[in-house]
């Protein structure tokens, strides 16, 4: 063999060694009879050993415990193996090196690290897991529903009926138009279709039409990109379409959806695209539809102020939410339950109602439905001492409405809804500290209307 061939493969031995004497973990070659041709200088250097002198020794004589010949006659690779050296617990690798078929060396590598050192940072590992785990779990619940059909009481048979109905709906992915009067729980109703559909890993999203200035909501609907109007800003903004993506859109007060938007919404719903204001891309979104409105949507068609095609889309299947009035049986289950709610709030400890409440109560008649009885519990429960509520500790109207028919028919419907907007209305003003917009954005209405309402109770625009 010419010199300078075997100079090249001398050349190439030294580098491959000077690789494999440099690799921070110990390093050792056996032949296919467990007999040592290469151990390393690393190896050699814990274990106190000269290197060159193990070269042809049996791996046994060499290295504790080792399996390194039992690798080479089964050919099974051990991969992350615990090996005990010098009183320590190592990770070890043992792979076999085959060449046409047969086993013609083993290769073995020994991680200095104490395995304990491996086992803590494992820990730390499963810390982190566990750690992500609860993180997911608590993003899916704030994107998620709030609410199931446990949450929604009552035992009258128009609300039972109701419940079927609305569970039903929850397995199919279409439209639902849930309707019924101010505080009736449409909310809770498409939380809990949301909850029992396929669809509840993933985002419940909600806008209400009402709540959201005219000129803003398409922003709020379709998204925008960066600079695409005043304000925009540069890192633009998603729409509710896209973030439901997979999950369900719940659009509350539906009537409320300026003219101009609404066949905007309607191609949406069909083609699940959106497009965001200033952009050219188009998103896909996979979407389940929930609206919400008090109002009678078709009354609103003939007028001319809501797209008849549109109503169609979403009128798949209206689910009818009776008002409390029409369900008395339920407003003991349901006051007994609102008052659990409070107490935890509240830190208060109110069990009881007596009868003379009860009878109020189931002669009155709601015009602010479920919601008008919460607030009227947690106003009571602000103030109150004992544990029982008592007739006295009911708003005026209320009291007049236990005492019996001769003496409660004279308070109208109107009359009863009059005193009670009216007390709303300044709770809301004192409660906002007169601030007719954030007033009027909490009682959901125009400040216009917010006005109207204060000239017609003679409420003066600012306290006394």
């Amino acid at each position: 063999m010419p010199s300078k061939v075997i100079q090249e493969l001398q050349e190439k031995i030294e580098f491959y060694q000077l690789v494999l004497d440099n690799i921070r973990n110990g390093v050792m070659i056996t032949d296919p009879k467990g007999r040592v041709i290469f151990f390393s200088k690393t190896y050699g250097n814990f274990l106190g050993i000269d290197p060159q002198k193990v070269i042809g020794k049996h791996c046994r004589e060499v290295v504790e415990n080792t399996r390194m010949d039992i690798v080479a006659q089964t050919g099974i690779p051990e991969i992350n193996d615990a090996h005990r050296i010098k009183g320590q617990d190592m990770v070890v690798q043992r792979i076999p090196i085959e060449k046409d078929g047969r086993v013609i060396a083993v290769y073995g590598q020994v991680m200095f690290e104490d395995i304990r050192d491996v086992q803590t940072l494992a820990k730390k590992l499963s810390l982190l897991e566990s750690k992500v785990e609860l993180y997911e779990k608590e993003l899916e619940s704030l994107r998620s529903s709030k609410y199931t059909f446990n949450h929604i009481v009552g035992k009258s048979p128009a609300i039972l009926e109701l419940k079927k109905i609305a569970l039903k709906s929850a397995k199919t992915n279409a439209p639902i138009l849930i309707l019924g009067e101010s505080g009736t729980g449409k909310e809770l109703f498409a939380h809990a279709i949301h909850y029992a559909s396929n669809r509840r890993l993933f985002p419940f999203v909600r806008l209400n039409c009402a709540a959201i200035p005219r000129d803003l909501l398409e922003s709020e609907l379709f998204g925008y990109q960066p600079g695409a109007f005043t304000g925009a800003g540069s890192r633009g903004k998603p729409g509710k379409f896209e973030l439901a993506h997979q999950g369900t859109v719940f659009l509350d007060e539906i009537g409320d959806l300026p003219l101009e938007m609404q066949p905007k919404l309607l191609r949406v719903i069909e083609e699940k695209e959106t497009e965001r204001l200033g952009g050219t891309r188009i998103f896909k979104s996979d979407f389940r539809l929930i609206a919400a409105t008090h109002e009678n949507l078709g009354n609103l068609v003939d007028e001319g102020r809501f797209r008849k095609d549109l109503y169609y889309r979403l009128h798949v299947i209206p689910i009818m939410i009776p008002p409390l009035r029409e369900r008395k049986e339920d407003i003991p289950i349901l006051a007994h339950h609102l008052i659990q709610i409070l107490n935890n709030d509240l830190g208060t400890k109110v069990t009881r109602l007596t009868p003379e409440v009860l009878r109020s109560f189931e002669r009155y008649p709601w015009p602010g439905n479920i919601r008008e009885l919460a607030n009227i519990l947690e106003r009571i429960l602000y103030s109150l001492d004992g544990d029982r509520i008592e007739r006295h500790h009911l708003p005026i109207y209320l009291q007049d409405m236990g005492r019996g028919p001769s003496q409660s028919s004279s308070a109208t419907l109107k009359k009863i809804k009059d005193n009670q907007e009216k007390e709303t209305l300044l709770q809301v003003l004192q409660h906002s500290k007169y601030n007719k917009n954030k007033a009027a954005q909490v009682l959901g209405i125009h400040r216009t209307a917010l006005y109207k309402k204060m000239k017609k109770h003679r409420i003066p625009l600012h306290p006394l």
